[in-house]
Order: C-alpha cells, then structure tokens, then sequence
C-alpha cells in the first residue's frame, strides 16, 4: 500500500512539473532577461529594427505605418499586416507559432488553455516579459465578458517570445524583437488602437469546410460562433480593409462598414 501511494506522489509532483514548465523555462534568466526594459528594447533594436525595416520596404509600406495582426490557430500562424495613410493593408511579415495550445474554439474560463477566438486588440507593451518580450491582449473583451464564466473568464493573453506557452503565442525571440518593434513604434506615432483578429483556422477553401464540418459536427455550438466570424475574415480578404466589429448585449459579434 505505501509502494502504490508513493508512486501516486510521485506522478502527481511529475504531472505539476510538466504543466509549470513553460513557466519555469521562462524564469531561467540569459543575458536579456537580466536586462531592464529600456535596455531590452534598445537590444532588439540593434538586433531586429534593421530586418523588419527591410520587410517593409519590400512591402512597399513606409515604417511602421499604421499596423494590423491576425492570428490563424490551426495554421498556427501569426501575419502583420500594415499599409500608407488610408489605403488597403499589405501583408509584411508572418512567423509561426513555435508552440500552439487549446484546440477549435473560443476561450470561456481561466484554466481551460484556450486560445481565444474573435476580435481583440494589443493593450499592453511588456518589456520585461518572462518571455523576453511580450504583447498584451484585451482578453477578456465585451463579448468575452458576456459569454465567458462570470466569475473565472481568464485572463493574460499574449503574444511572446521563447518557444514554449499555455494559451498564448510563442513566435521565438526574433519574431517577437521584430512585431513588437512595429506595433510600439506604430503606436507611439499615433497609431492607439491596433486590432489583432484570432480565427480558428483561415476560413475559406476546401480545408476550411472540412476543418469547420469535424469540429462543428462534435460541438455544434461551434457553427453560430464561426458564423459570426466568417464576415470579417470576408471582408478584409476581400478589400484589406479592416472591418468594423460590434459586439451585441447579448455577446455575439456584428461586423459592418470598414475602416
């Protein structure tokens, strides 16, 4: 009897240990993460400005621009998208996601290790991540408060460095260095409000209805909610415009004119 309950200790400490590793790897600090923010940023700057630059102006797109992200789960993928004055959005960069979490869906309670889904927008620039530098999202958002658990919705989402994560968007160091150089430089050239769409996986084409008929056929549920995303992931597909969101009293998105 004491056999089985030492071993029952035993993977139960093994089972913790795994589930923190993200967080322990993270709290193992290198030369950066000893670094305050000021000099982090100052560091990625020499080391990325002078490549995201680049991709600009292979974009055709002045520096930095008024900035868009979208994050596509299944693809794991993450793009920035940015364009001159008023015109249409033009795809500068992408980089995957070194480590996707949760599954189709949107996030609804803390612990669930879902990445949201729905439209949300960088809040807050973290310098002195854990995970060398990160991106705040506004998780959880209007509609996120009405449909999520009242009590225990979740909260910090980001997009980060390192390669590992529960829940969030690990794009590597370097990737990180580089969209956070153009979302913070856009923001402090006036740029307050940088929208970052989280679809479930890129909704169109022969993949998509297979992908949306699996998984809508274990949680019906799924159908309204992706309904409700399909016409922004439309219309910016179809003008590179980003479209205006609307969230109901009742939670559900309504999407209209765009920007």
């Amino acid at each position: 009897m004491l056999k089985v309950v030492i071993v029952i200790v035993l993977v139960g400490i093994a089972g913790g240990l795994w589930f923190a590793r993200p967080r322990l790897s993270a709290q193992n600090p290198d030369d950066f993460q000893k670094l305050d923010g000021p000099t982090r940023l100052a560091r990625a700057r020499l080391a990325r400005e002078a490549v995201i630059r680049a991709r600009y102006k292979d974009a055709g797109v002045a520096y930095p621009g008024q900035v868009f992200v979208r994050w596509f789960k299944r693809e794991a993928v993450m793009e920035l998208w940015a364009r001159n004055e008023r015109g249409p959005f033009v795809r500068v960069a992408s980089w995957p996601i070194l480590a996707p979490s949760g599954g189709p869906g949107p996030k609804r309670r803390e612990g669930d290790k879902q990445v949201p889904e729905g439209f949300y927008e960088i809040v807050h620039f973290n310098p002195q991540s854990l995970y060398h530098l990160s991106l705040g999202l506004n998780y959880p958002n209007a509609a996120d408060l009405v449909l999520a658990d009242p009590e225990n919705p979740g909260t910090d989402i980001y997009i980060h460095g390192s390669n590992v994560s529960v829940g969030c968007a690990p794009l590597g160091d370097a990737g990180i260095e580089e969209l956070y150089l153009a979302t913070s430089d856009a923001h402090d050239a006036g740029q307050m409000r940088i929208a970052v769409h989280i679809f479930p996986a890129r909704m169109v084409g022969a993949e998509w209805e297979r992908f949306k008929r699996e998984n809508i056929e274990q949680r019906p549920e799924l159908s309204g909610f992706w309904a409700q995303l399909q016409p922004a992931f439309d219309a910016f597909e179809k003008s590179h415009l980003i479209p205006e969101v609307a969230v109901e009293a009742d939670g559900r998105y309504r999407v209209s004119a765009e920007k």
